[in-house]
């Protein structure tokens, strides 16, 4: 099961699932394509942007579960 944590960086994130897009953008994250996404990770970017990096790390596995249940 592919599985995201905070210590990851936006980078690698999109390249597990590009739909995590989405949810960082939904979770008011909408500079995922500006250069520092290059270089921080979700709990460092949670942090500036005001978001609790566990809940949205959760979130964001929740989402991961949800798809590989739905295509087994």
């Amino acid at each position: 099961m592919a599985k995201i944590s905070q210590d990851m960086i936006i980078h690698d994130l999109i390249q597990v699932d590009p739909e995590i897009v989405g949810i960082l953008m939904g979770a008011g994250m909408h500079c995922v394509g500006c250069p520092s996404a290059q270089g921080e990770t979700l709990g460092e970017a949670a942090m500036v942007h005001g978001i609790d990096p566990n809940e949205l790390e959760a979130h964001i596995n929740e989402y991961l579960a949800a798809k590989e249940a739905a295509a087994q």
